[in-house]
């Protein structure tokens, strides 16, 4: 079978092979911290923000504003989360407070205040003190994958601070959120394998790789990694980038729905790469780099650009019950403005960690710079999909050698729970840059800077040329979600 050569397949620096990643999943324990930010991550934060380093400050300037990130925030637990149907449809009390106790935690790691580590804890201990289930409609699946996967981020952040309830918090992941994730992914509801959209499937493959690090669960995260390469769903890399062209573009499957779903997939995909990466697993680079290609066809077409899309018809309904059949054509309109906090992420392991040619997505990064997070991008369940923050978390220095670069997790030799005594508090920052608008989207998963500048200019902004020729493709019928 034919592959693609566009420029996504390029490599800097002519005869560099990329080595095969340190597994650490195959064998030993856990690096921890260790799922999107490791200790060598939180400690650049801290001493890049502390040395007054553009463009973390204005990163940290996003954080400190927002107000999830405040000590004085109390939390609000429920014993059961209701999310589509049920009384009260309650869950977005979780999201709020998962995303308090994630901004307080990473706060505490950058400034050394450990006020807010605290807070974090405090939150994180009265939810696995309470919450018993999550229930709703389908859409219970979405409040699983979503706030599982960020419960469990948050949570790493503080693991080893002396008042977190660990177990208590691992038992509430396995028995709230990784059952509904792992039923989801093994039976989408009793329907077609095809009927959800590739987003719901990712939110549930994040949570189960996630609650399986957090956990030390092996099993787990094999599955969501077995899920990833080979899955019958939509969220399998090769259902949601189903069609790779010639120019280093590929198709990405909710691309033919609408945009801001789009948005979400890519988010939700880098994620799920990132916290793989943190492990020794290198799923940004699977199948000749296909999740750089797919990105960047949904950073071109987010910019407004022209992008190829090739028609495909899925197969939706209940086992056993109703079916139908649906057919994406062509690519949805875009919005220019509406952004997502999901690039930095994405542009940085590519350009920074792996020296490869990411034009569209640098553009698109440096576009919606300086990102926030959970509660930046309006009020709705939408904006709080992402934990957010890339400015500050992910910008990292280029690697000496990134074309070789693998991952290799070590455990930290520092708390996780709380900032290293090395790091002192920083200094309040003020942006005098502000972000891109947010644009509010609803509610996404339902069915329903100087140094970006010069990243910018060292990657190289070029056109893609050359006609538009389908090199690959899944030929199964029903190639679509609902």
């Amino acid at each position: 079978m034919l592959k693609a050569t566009g420029v996504a397949a390029g490599v800097i620096g002519t005869g560099t092979a990329l080595r095969a990643p340190t597994a650490i999943a195959a064998g030993g324990a856990f690096a921890h911290p260790g799922l999107l930010h490791t200790g060598a991550d939180l400690d650049r934060m801290a001493a890049k923000v502390r040395a007054g380093a553009a463009p973390y400050t204005a990163g940290y300037a996003k954080l400190t504003a927002n107000r999830h990130a405040q000590s004085g925030w109390t939390a609000n637990p429920q014993a059961v989360v209701h999310r589509g149907a049920g009384s009260p449809q309650n869950y977005s009390i979780l999201y709020n407070d998962i995303h308090a106790a994630y901004q307080n935690a990473l706060r505490a790691h950058v400034s050394g205040d450990r006020a807010h580590a605290d807070t974090a804890v405090a939150i994180l201990n009265t939810w696995s003190a309470k919450l018993t289930g999550v229930q709703g409609s389908a859409d219970r699946f979405l409040a699983a994958g979503l706030y599982g996967y960020q419960f469990a981020n948050a949570a790493e952040l503080v693991r080893d601070h002396g008042g977190f309830e660990l177990a208590r918090f691992q038992k509430m992941l396995r028995e709230v959120f990784l059952p509904l994730s792992d039923d989801f992914l093994k039976n989408h509801n009793n329907a077609v394998v095809t009927n959800y959209w590739t987003n719901w499937d990712l939110t549930a493959m994040a949570c189960v790789l996630a609650v399986g690090i957090f956990c030390d669960d092996r099993a787990a995260v094999d599955r969501a990694i077995e899920y990833f390469k080979h899955g019958e769903g939509l969220g399998s890399i090769k259902n949601a980038i189903p069609v790779v062209y010639d120019d280093g573009l590929a198709e990405w499957l909710e691309a033919g729905r609408d945009q801001g779903h789009a948005l979400l997939g890519v988010g939700l995909m880098g994620t799920f790469c990132e916290m793989a990466w943190n492990q020794g697993i290198d799923l940004y680079g699977y199948d000749d780099n296909r999740f750089l290609k797919g990105a960047q066809y949904v950073a071109k077409w987010s910019l407004g650009d022209e992008v190829p899309y090739t028609a495909n018809t899925r197969k939706k309904g209940a086992i056993g019950g109703w079916s139908g059949t649906e057919t994406a054509t062509g690519a949805a309109a875009v919005d220019p403005a509406t952004t997502r906090p999901i690039w930095a992420m994405i542009a940085n392991h590519y350009t920074r960690r792996r020296g490869l040619d990411a034009s569209y997505i640098t553009r698109i990064a440096a576009k919606s710079a300086p990102e926030g997070g959970g509660g930046d991008y309006g009020p709705n369940s939408g904006g709080y999909d992402q934990l957010g923050f890339g400015t500050l978390a992910f910008t990292r220095d280029r690697v000496a050698g990134s074309t070789s670069s693998s991952p290799t997790p070590t455990p930290s030799a520092t708390a996780s729970g709380a900032p290293s005594p090395a790091v002192q508090p920083a200094q309040p920052v003020q942006s005098g840059t502000p972000g891109a608008s947010p644009t509010p989207d609803g509610d996404l998963a339902a069915t329903g800077t100087g140094d970006v500048a010069g990243w910018i200019a060292a990657t190289g902004i070029t056109a893609l040329a050359g006609g538009l020729l389908l090199l690959r493709r899944r030929g199964r019928a029903g190639d679509g979600a609902s």
